[in-house]
Order: C-alpha cells, then structure tokens, then sequence
C-alpha cells in the first residue's frame, strides 16, 4: 500500500472509531525538562560508547564557511554529524566539538554551508579532518549563492545557510541553521558512508 492509500486507510479508521471532528489541534502541555546532575551520568565507557555508536553508518559531510573579517581565507571541516531537523522552517542541524578551532571562525562568519561528499571523495574528506593545515589547498571550489561559503567540486548536495541558533550538548555544539539555498549535483554518484571508523 502507497502512501496515499495508507494516510487514507488511517483515515477511515479514526472515523469509524468516532473520532471528533478535524480543526485546530491543541498544543500538548511542555514536558517538565533539566540538566542531569554529575552525580546522575550513567557509568558508560567511553570507549564502549565509542565501539557501539560506530555501529550506526552516517553519511560524511564537509563544513565550510566563508573567511570572516581579518581572516586569510575560508573554514571548513569534515563532519558526520549532520542532520536535517526542521521543513517549516526548513532547518538542518550539525554537531561540532566544543574544543574546534574551525567553529569560532564559522562562528564570526555567521553562514555555512554543508557539502554532502560522494564515495569518490574519501581523501578530500581526510583533509578536512585534519587540525591547522592549509584545508583547501588544492581543492576546487565556487561560491554557494547566498552565504559565498565554499561549495565544493563534486560534492553529491550543498545546503547554504544561516547560523539560526547554537545549543549545547556536553562536549558539543549543536549548530542549527535556517536554509537559504540548496541543490544537488546532476550525477548519480553513491555517497561516502562512514562506519565502524572507516570509509565504506
């Protein structure tokens, strides 16, 4: 059964069940929320933490922001950590550690944009990873439309966005960005999948 017929099957099914009449939907009361103490942290390993969330495969993204003022030349870093999060308003989301220096740099810009890497790109994502080089030497890049950041050559997808709000979340960051501009790459290439600490 297709989507359709599903959401209509539902339907008959809420009807036949005397279920009230469709109008506004009232807004359920918010969950009573705070901080786990210190005391409260679960006595998990970090590397069984570690060993077991690298069973989950993630998709491979490259970070990049545009040079902010006084800066040589643009930010950029490898990232997994990559969601979309929101369609209306259309948002996506990224983690960065609390300890990055390409995050304060994306930061003062204030825009990123996300390049979603292809299979054939496991190298030019190994660049990225890497603390204090020169990341784009030799990498071939244009202009995302709206923000100017980086869009890499090749890359399967680019998200160019606005810094919407920042969170945290432990050793993290949890950057959430309004999209501005999207696309894809005409080719059908695979992506570059990541798990179990390495490249599929």
């Amino acid at each position: 059964m297709g989507h359709a017929g599903m959401a209509a099957a539902a339907v008959r099914y809420l009807r036949s069940v005397d279920a009230p009449p469709s109008g506004p939907v009232e807004a359920l009361p918010r969950p009573q929320l705070r901080c786990v103490r210190e005391d409260e942290r679960a006595p998990v390993d970090q590397g069984e933490f570690r060993r077991v969330l690298g069973h989950f495969a993630t998709g491979v993204t490259v970070v990049t922001a545009p040079a902010a003022d006084g800066e040589d030349g643009p930010a950029g870093f490898a990232c997994q950590s990559f969601s979309s999060l929101s369609l209306d308003p259309p948002l996506v989301a990224f983690m960065v550690g609390r300890t990055s220096t390409t995050w304060p740099r994306i930061a003062r810009a204030g825009v990123f944009c996300v390049n979603v890497l292809g299979a054939h790109q496991g190298s030019l994502c190994r660049g990225f990873a890497v603390r204090g080089a020169d990341k784009f030497a030799g990498v071939e890049y244009g202009a995302a439309p709206v923000s100017g950041s980086p869009r890499l050559a090749g890359a399967l997808a680019w998200i160019d966005c606005t810094v919407h709000a920042v969170h945290t979340g432990g050793d993290h960051l949890i950057v959430v960005g309004r999209v501005d501009a999207l696309g894809t790459a005409d080719e059908d290439t695979a992506p570059l999948l990541f798990h179990k600490g390495r490249f599929l």
